[in-house]
This record gives structure tokens, C-alpha cells and sequence, in this order.
């Protein structure tokens, strides 16, 4: 058998013979946060990428591709020292949610609920209440982590797993019980709705394994509200079993009972929506350490995504850059902080020729050019922490 079971290689090319300046990082970072805000408007926020419109000419808002997303990346980099941002972030991210609550970004997918963390309006809340701190904010972000309990897709995108972990973070920054009440009526709730498999359900068929969409995800948010060795043990022992083996190396469909090969489009994933980067991101710490080295290893020889997945986080080389900050992580070897930043490297490179091409940087957090430079502050500050999903 040959790599190419795992992956596609004509979707992916070398990664760049370049060394790692932080210098020159720390330069691309700086840069990439001064076009996001020459880039900013205040009717039309951020231009939206062709791909990442939800409604055509519609300026995003949400946290997943809108300006939630860009808002809490720009703030996250000034956190930690990396670039200023001219932008007064709490205005903006206010201005964002009254135009959201107007004409919500994502109304007419399938899945669509205001408290979604990724594509909906709590996520907005979120960050809105971290950057201009409000009692109302508060109340009304309560009342729709509690509105999801009953959401019928169980992912972080969507669902109660990812309430939860805003009723966490929110718990965190506030101190107040109901936030503890409401993290523990989510995990509840979530916890009566995994299956006898180890599993729960996205849609009716669909039984994910990944952390975006599956197992790993929703076990993250419930052991993050309080240690579980039993639901880890359980959930390893399910990641293991749909594991895909060849020469050492391992991926993962993105559901149960459904081959690598994509029955609607034959392509096979290797990124952190679907494959082992989402699964390294999501259970890195306590699934088999063989197990984690070999997805690790399968990411590290397919080298970067090519141009039509690009650099950014959710399916492109920065996302699978962070399983190999995993891998650090839970191994301690060095040689995959080389490779993190290797793949970091060659993800700022993309952003700039895609800029070149395009005339525009793409200003999202999940598929653009900001998750990409916390990608790269990442690996200079030794964070392993994946953006929202591990920090809020």
C-alpha cells in the first residue's frame, strides 16, 4: 500500500527550505494585523472572501469566517504581545452583532441556531462580552447557551458542546454560579445523548469522530468542565478502532462507518475539519501515544496544503501545523516544534502570494489570514492551545 490511501498528494506541496527567523515571523504577524485594519469598515466590517460569504455582499459577522473571528484574533495577538491593533475592537465587535441580529450570517443552513459558538450569535456575544463587558451582554448569552441545550447536532460548531465551553469561559471571567449551572445543565445533556457506540450524533447518519464535528471535540468540553478517565479511555478506544493504518502512519474518516474516500465527492481529507489533525487537536492528550505519533507523522509527510485549501486553520496548512504542536505537546520531542514551525513558515508565505494574487488579504479567523499569524505566534510563544476551541 502506498501513502496516497491516506491522503492525496497532488493536493498538497513541499514545504519551503526556509529557516525560522522569528524575526521575519514576528514581521509577518505585525503586517498581516495592519491590513486587517486598514481593511476594516464600519458598515461593511471586513470584505468578505468569495468563499466565505454567507449570503452574496454580505459582510460576515460570526466567529467561524465573519468578524467575530477577526475581532477576537486581533485581540488575542495584542494580548500576547505580538502586534497592535489600531481598531477600537469593542466598538467593532458591538457594531458586528447589531448587524448580525439584523441578518444572521448563517440563517439559511440546516443547522442554524442563534447560539451556535462558531456561526451564530453567541459567538458574537462572547467576544463582545470579553472586550466590552456588559450585564445585558452577559444575560443574553446565558439565555442562549441554555436555548442549545436541546440542539439536535452535537458538535462544537453547532451544538451543546460548544455552549459549553462558552459557559466555561464565561464562568472564568465572571465568577458567577450560573455559569457553573449552566456548563454542568450542557454536559448533562450532552452526556444523556452519546450513544452506546461512544458516539453522538451531527445528523441523522453522520456519527463524527473529529473535533469540529465528533467524538473528540465534544469529549474535549465535557473532561474541560471536570476530568473524566473513563470518557477519555472510552473515546480513545473508539478513536483507535476507525483509525486508518498504513506503513505507521494514521487518518480518520470523518464519521463512523464511512470509508476515507468521500462516497459524495472522492476526496480524501487530511485537515483539522475532517482527519487526524482534528483528532491530534482534540484528543492529542489522551489517546495512544503511537497512535497520536503516527496521524502526526502522516501530516508531517504530506507537507502543506496546496493553494485550493490554502494556509488558514480549518482545512488548510495552519490547522494541520497545530496537530504537530500537539504532538510537542504530548510527546516533548522537539523535532515536531521544528516541524510546527516549518509548516508556519510556509503558511505566512501562502498568505502573502494569496494576498499578491487577490489584491486583498482574506480577514477570517478559521479560513484567513489572522488564524494563520496566531498559527505563527503560536509556535514562537511555544503555545500548543488551539484558537476558541482550547482559549477563549
Amino acid at each position: 500500500m502506498i501513502e496516497g490511501v491516506l491522503y492525496e498528494p497532488v493536493e498538497f506541496e513541499p514545504l519551503l527550505d526556509e529557516p525560522w527567523v522569528p524575526a521575519r515571523v514576528e514581521d509577518a504577524i505585525a503586517a498581516i494585523v495592519s491590513d486587517a485594519d486598514m481593511a476594516f469598515g464600519r458598515e461593511a466590517l471586513w470584505p468578505a472572501h468569495e468563499w466565505d460569504e454567507y449570503h452574496e455582499g454580505q459582510p460576515g459577522k460570526v466567529l467561524y469566517a465573519g468578524a467575530a473571528g477577526v475581532i477576537w484574533a486581533l485581540d488575542a495577538l495584542r494580548r500576547s504581545g505580538h502586534a497592535e491593533t489600531s481598531l477600537d475592537l469593542g466598538s467593532a465587535v458591538l457594531r458586528a452583532l447589531e448587524l448580525e441580529r439584523a441578518n444572521p450570517d448563517a440563517v439559511e443552513d440546516e443547522h442554524y441556531c442563534p447560539g451556535s459558538l462558531l456561526d451564530g450569535e453567541a459567538g458574537l456575544l462572547l467576544v463582545a462580552f470579553r472586550l466590552a463587558p456588559a450585564r445585558a451582554c452577559a444575560d443574553d448569552l446565558h439565555a442562549l447557551v441554555r436555548a442549545n441545550l436541546a440542539n439536535p447536532t452535537d458538535d462544537i460548531s453547532w451544538g451543546a458542546p460548544g455552549t459549553l465551553l462558552v459557559a466555561l469561559a464565561m464562568l472564568e471571567w465572571t465568577g458567577e454560579p450560573r455559569w457553573d449551572d449552566a456548563a454542568r445543565e450542557s454536559a448533562a445533556a450532552l452526556r444523556a445523548r452519546r450513544g452506546d457506540d461512544g458516539l453522538w450524533r451531527q445528523d441523522d447518519d453522520y456519527r463524527g469522530l473529529g473535533t469540529l464535528h465528533g467524538a473528540a471535540g465534544n469529549t474535549l468540553a465535557l473532561i474541560r468542565l471536570e476530568p473524566d478517565e473513563t470518557l477519555a479511555s472510552e473515546t480513545a478506544a473508539v478513536l483507535a478502532r476507525h483509525a486508518v493504518h498504513v506503513d505507521g502512519m494514521a487518518n480518520w474518516p470523518g464519521a463512523t462507518g464511512r470509508p476515507l474516500v468521500r462516497p459524495r465527492d472522492g476526496r480524501i481529507c487530511l485537515q483539522w475539519c475532517t482527519g487526524a489533525p482534528g483528532v491530534l487537536a482534540g484528543a492529542w492528550d489522551y489517546i495512544d501515544e503511537d497512535l497520536l505519533v503516527a496521524g502526526a507523522e502522516l501530516i508531517w509527510r504530506a507537507g502543506a496544503h496546496g493553494d485550493e485549501k490554502g494556509h488558514g486553520l480549518c482545512h488548510g496548512t495552519s490547522g494541520n501545523g497545530y496537530a504537530l504542536l500537539k504532538a510537542f505537546a504530548r510527546t516533548g520531542n522537539e523535532r515536531w516544534l521544528e516541524r510546527a514551525r516549518r509548516f508556519a513558515v510556509h503558511a505566512l508565505a501562502q498568505a502573502e502570494r494569496a494576498a499578491t494574487r487577490n489584491g486583498r488579504r482574506r480577514c477570517s479567523l478559521f479560513t484567513g489570514d489572522v488564524g494563520t499569524a496566531l498559527f505563527a505566534a503560536a509556535c514562537l510563544d511555544l503555545d500548543t492551545r488551539f484558537p476558541i476551541i482550547d482559549v477563549m
